[in-house]
């Protein structure tokens, strides 16, 4: 089936002090779906079920974050997480600490529905 990614949200978010990639990730996910009010389901009578999302997780440890804990966090559709290098660890020598900042892709793919509707002429 083709499909047409409709939304690209990006977010960031940081654990300042536990030093955890997966609450960063969350955070940073929940930030880019607070830029985003989609009425298109509702408007065409698509069912959010049909929509997949793609997360993107970027943290310096992307296998310290727990990719499903953060696809459970999305509201709708069909979630598809990963984590990949990237994001920023700032490193406080005086603590023996590191503040962990994640960044996050939230994509919104639905199915190609081109030829469905027609323009009405009114």
């Amino acid at each position: 089936m083709t499909e047409k990614r409709i939304i690209l949200e990006m977010g960031m978010g940081n654990d300042l002090y536990g030093q955890d990639y997966t609450k960063a990730a969350r955070r940073a996910v929940q930030d880019a779906l607070h830029h985003s009010s989609i009425t298109l389901f509702s408007k065409l009578g698509v069912d959010h079920t049909e929509m997949r999302v793609q997360v993107t997780i970027g943290v310096q440890d992307p296998d310290a974050v727990d990719c499903d804990l953060v696809a459970a966090d999305l509201p709708r559709g069909r979630a598809e997480v990963h984590a990949v290098k990237g994001g920023l660890d700032v490193s406080d020598a005086e603590a023996d600490t590191r503040h962990v900042v994640a960044t996050a892709a939230v994509e919104a793919w639905v199915p190609d529905m081109a030829g469905k509707w027609v323009q009405s002429q009114s």
